[in-house]
């Protein structure tokens, strides 16, 4: 076992004191948006075995099986299959969606043959694998999740008395579920820029005026001004999670964060596709490839007890996110001072991440925002006071 030591992401959007005060640290003035935790190549987690600090990911590629256990190398690969974050949303992130394995090894070969540079600012797809992902939220957090119903989009449309609106309205209205929704999404991100920016304003005004329901609508807005994402956005599902619930995004779904803190786990990969509420690059046809247009719940998560923990009867057990995913694993564990020691599975390689209290894990005591690393075969135990993520995988 392992102490990590993570590199927190700059990125705009970021927020500039959540991430300090959970570290305990001050704040730098600038947004801190992500820490990251795993063998991601952009910002591998580092740690010392007696001979300096050494990237995850190089240590992994000296001895996968060693580092991942025979399993997780046979499943996945030498790599590790997933990515853990502390995530902090100080603004909204880009209304984006992810594509399947499938989609995602076709679109990464086909610009692979186009010549494509990996790094170039329109390439959709920068590998070949999926990227599911899962945020658990540590406090109050706001999001986008997944198409509303088109008759709630169109009553949410409507009430702006916005005339270059209508249109989208009445196809809404009249159009069948996924014929609706793939054709006013088509004609927003494909309308002509001055006249969606006069529309965007227009809407915003309103919104703004109205309040309540459309107030998440009119905070983007000012964040994103004339951006038809905003427009966009107005079709999804508005969700607040509450800490310790979480949603889970699965491919072709659209969504967007929009402010709080969370842990975030994903497959280990940088394919986006972005639908607006952002500055970069947006592929409006390859887009309409991805995205599932059916009008689904944002399916707020809660953690449950493993059948494990239950039959034991123990009061700190594992609380499990259930999602039908292989790459990741996430559960929690809230731990009393008195409580036992909690010794943990220890078939497959595992990232430990307090994030509050003063838990024990194995020798190394952790204070919120600290993590440690547990390659497979290698035991591991948790005492408590405090709350520990456990990110692993199914193998």
């Amino acid at each position: 076992m392992d102490r990590l030591a993570n590199t927190v992401r700059p990125y705009a959007w970021g927020s500039t004191t959540a991430i300090p005060a959970l570290l305990a640290t001050a704040p730098t003035g600038e947004p801190q948006a992500e820490m990251w935790m795993g063998a991601h190549p952009g910002a591998p987690s580092r740690l010392d075995r007696g001979q300096g600090a050494q990237p995850l990911s190089e240590l992994i590629a000296a001895d996968p099986e060693a580092e991942l256990g025979t399993a997780a190398v046979a499943k996945f690969g030498p790599r590790l299959p997933f990515l853990l974050k502390i995530l902090a949303a100080g603004a909204p992130l880009s209304l984006q969606v992810h594509p399947d394995l499938a989609q995602a090894q076709q679109g990464y070969e086909a610009e692979e043959r186009a010549g494509v540079p990996i790094d170039a600012p329109h390439r959709n797809y920068k590998d070949a694998n999926h990227k599911p992902e899962l945020i658990c939220a540590l406090t109050p957090f706001d999001g986008l999740c997944g198409f509303r119903a088109p008759a709630e989009a169109a009553d949410q449309l409507a009430a702006l008395e916005v005339d270059s609106l209508k249109p989208y309205v009445d196809i809404l209205r009249a159009r069948p579920e996924e014929a609706a929704l793939r054709e006013v999404l088509t004609a927003v991100l494909s309308a002509d820029p001055a006249e969606m920016r006069a529309t965007v304003t227009e809407a915003a005004a309103a919104a703004e005026r109205l309040g309540g329901a459309h107030a998440p609508y009119a905070q983007i807005a000012r964040h994103y001004p004339g951006d038809p994402g905003v427009i966009a956005a107005m079709l999804l599902n508005y969700v607040q999670l509450q800490p310790g619930e979480a949603l889970f995004l699965g491919a072709g779904v659209p969504h967007a964060y929009l402010d709080g803190m969370g842990v975030e786990i994903m497959a280990n990969s940088d394919n986006v596709l972005r639908c607006g509420l952002t500055p970069k690059h947006v592929d409006v046809p390859e887009l309409l490839k991805i995205v599932r247009f059916e009008a689904t719940g944002p399916g707020v998560l809660r953690p449950a007890v493993t059948s494990a923990a239950a039959a034991a009867g123990s009061e700190t057990g594992e609380e499990l996110y259930e999602t039908p995913i292989d790459e990741f694993r996430l559960s929690r564990y809230a731990l009393p001072e008195d409580a036992a020691p909690v010794e943990l599975p220890s078939t497959t390689p595992q990232i430990l991440l307090c994030t509050a209290g003063t838990p024990t894990a194995g020798e190394f005591p952790l204070t919120p925002g600290q993590s440690v690393f547990v390659p497979a075969g290698e035991k591991a135990t948790l005492t408590g006071p405090g709350t520990v993520f456990r990110a692993t995988v199914v193998a």
